[in-house]
């Protein structure tokens, strides 16, 4: 935690003034954030769910749909559908991640509860890439 408290450069005033000035309000579940905590969480929220990062913002967004739509958490259901939006996500984008992710959680349920061979799987797995590989 020494890391952490040593980046509390700015006063919670300070980096709720950054967060207003971004979100045009301070989000209650951001503001029950302990004052030592305030500036590192807002620094990782900024980088990763606002920034630019090497994943385009929309497919940060249709991952976090994804994901949720599992988790079953609404309210970041809810966050990750909206931002999708905002950076520009359709609906049938948005209804296709959450296909996706029903199919590819329907074949891990599968596997898992067949308890599939996992070495033969990987070894088939290299096979298919072997083979469509060469048909690129």
């Amino acid at each position: 935690m020494k890391g952490v408290a040593a980046m509390a450069a700015r006063s919670r005033a300070e980096v709720e003034a950054e967060i207003k000035e971004r979100l045009g309000l301070v989000p209650h579940f951001i503001s029950g954030i302990p004052d030592d905590l305030l500036e590192h969480e807002w620094e990782i929220f900024k980088r990763i769910e606002l920034g630019e990062t090497l994943i385009p913002n929309k497919y940060k967004e249709l991952m976090g749909i994804a994901l949720h739509s599992e988790t079953k958490c609404r309210y970041c259901t809810l966050f990750h559908t909206e931002a999708a939006r905002l950076f520009g996500a359709t609906d049938e984008e948005i209804q296709e991640a959450v296909h996706y992710a029903k199919n590819s959680l329907g074949w891990s349920a599968y596997l898992n509860g067949m308890r599939e061979d996992y070495d033969a799987f990987a070894q088939e797995l290299e096979q298919i890439k072997g083979y469509l590989s060469a048909k690129a």
